[in-house]
């Protein structure tokens, strides 16, 4: 119960939750001061103040009380005395929440001062019309019923005015405080930041450039592991190419040499269904082989370049019509998009060719845009598959249950198209047709294609095998 209300109640960002930590730091610290300063420095001056204070009423009761009554009259209206109290004069200060610190100060100077004053001296804080202390004189001896009351300043020390400067001063440190630890949690947020955009690029399938390995030494361990990690990925992939590129050289090879020994072998006018069958046989093995190159290299190396999307769609669409398999076009007007060429044909190959051979009818393409993506859908009307096993396809060498009467297949071919699609910074998506059958989405999100078309990345090159793929294949 704990931990879920401290979730909801930090803030989400590590720069948010690191100043608030100052932030509470810096008042602690400033509450704690003001304690230690109010406590151990203005309490023992405000004490001191109030004894002085009380010598001083003491003697001047003292100076009343012998005063002749002819010279009476004279010093008791010299002092202004009077016989009542103000109606503003009040036995403690009012509390004001803005002016903690001063009643503190009031209040102790007043418990101070009753304890240093002589009995039956009565003591009354005025407030309004000006800060004055009204003090009860005893009565004269041969006036019993006349108290006197008479209005005295009140100390410097009491008012507590010098702490003013004090508090705008820490308060304004505790601010430049705050701001300085802003900027250096800025300043250490920004490689953390790079880091995470750099991780974002490699799970997406591209090779970020390497992060410097300046500033703290922390930070710069954290750089300096990642761009050791991306190097070694990089080389991990380069020798899984060339190792599938080795293997599909090394196996086409007898393949092709077998075909040829194979129609050598054959004496004229034999039976040629075993070459038939034979030749069906090699032709599953070239694509598996195929399939395993287009997975391997799935266009990370090929530079995006600005295009027509629709335009490429009618291109496949047509070739596809010549071999007999026609798809019903709605394509509405796109953006001028920047996609890797090669990629982007393959991807839309794999969906098309998925829904001509698990599909069969319904072959539908249809393309628009939203303000934030571009959007493709391949559409059939094949029996569906559940949520989870569409999903489940996505994965290498996944299959799903229309697919088992296929031979010729190794599961690649979404995954693939996951592959390409992420590489763009786009999803594939699942949606049941209307009517029937299924839909498969590619959302490619303008603000990322804009991005990469304006900013390539400088270590992507053009692969060398790379070629345009046609639907024949």
């Amino acid at each position: 119960m704990t931990q879920p209300l401290m979730q909801r109640v930090l803030p989400r960002t590590l720069l948010a939750r690191n100043i608030a930590l100052l932030i509470v730091l810096v008042m602690l610290s400033q509450v704690c001061s003001l304690g230690v300063l109010l406590h151990y420095v203005q309490r023992p001056r405000v004490e001191r103040a109030a004894a002085v204070f009380a010598s001083y009423v003491t003697t001047l009761d003292n100076l009343l009380q012998t005063t002749p009554p002819a010279a009476r009259g004279a010093l008791t209206a010299r002092l202004d005395a009077r016989a009542e109290l103000p109606d503003n004069a009040v036995a403690e200060p009012p509390p004001s929440l803005l002016r903690a610190y001063r009643n503190y100060q009031r209040k102790v100077f007043l418990t101070s001062l009753r304890e240093h004053l002589p009995a039956g001296l009565a003591a009354r804080w005025q407030t309004e019309g000006g800060q004055r202390l009204w003090i009860r004189m005893h009565a004269p001896a041969d006036a019993p019923n006349t108290p006197y009351w008479i209005a005295l300043p009140i100390p410097e020390d009491a008012q507590g005015n010098g702490l003013d400067a004090a508090i705008l001063l820490s308060l304004g440190l505790a601010a430049l405080a705050a701001l300085t630890g802003y900027a250096i949690q800025l300043h250490l947020n920004r490689p953390l930041e790079d880091l995470a955009r750099a991780a974002r690029r490699l799970s997406a399938g591209e090779t970020p450039p390497p992060l410097p390995t300046g500033g703290p030494v922390e930070i710069a361990a954290v750089s300096s592991a990642f761009n050791q990690m991306t190097h070694a990925l990089h080389e991990a992939e380069a020798t899984r190419a060339l190792m599938l590129a080795g293997i599909s050289h090394d196996i086409r090879t007898p393949l092709t040499k077998l075909r040829l020994s194979m129609a050598m072998a054959m004496p004229d006018n034999s039976d040629s269904s075993f070459v038939v069958a034979a030749e069906s046989y090699l032709d599953q093995i070239e694509t598996i082989l195929q399939q395993f190159m287009d997975y391997a290299g799935s266009g990370e190396r090929e530079l995006a370049e600005p295009g027509d999307l629709n335009a490429l769609i009618e291109r496949l669409a047509g070739d596809f019509a010549g071999l007999g398999h026609e798809f019903e076009l709605s394509l509405a007007r796109l953006p001028l998009l920047a996609y890797r060429p090669v990629s982007m044909m393959r991807l839309l190959m794999n969906l098309m060719q998925n829904a001509i051979v698990y599909g069969g009818s319904g072959l539908a393409v249809r393309s628009w845009a939203t303000r934030e993506a571009v959007h493709v859908a391949v559409g059939d009307r094949g029996k569906g598959l559940s949520a989870q096993e569409l999903e489940q396809l996505k994965a290498p060498f996944q299959r799903g249950r229309n697919a088992r009467s296929h031979s010729g297949g190794t599961g690649l071919g979404l995954a693939i198209v996951e592959r390409i699609a992420r590489l763009h910074g786009g999803r594939v998506e699942f949606h049941a047709r209307d009517g029937g059958g299924l839909e498969v989405w590619v959302a490619l999100p303008l603000s990322v294609i804009r991005d990469r078309a304006t900013h390539p990345d400088p270590r992507e090159t053009p692969h060398p095998q790379s070629r345009a793929p046609s639907a024949s294949e």
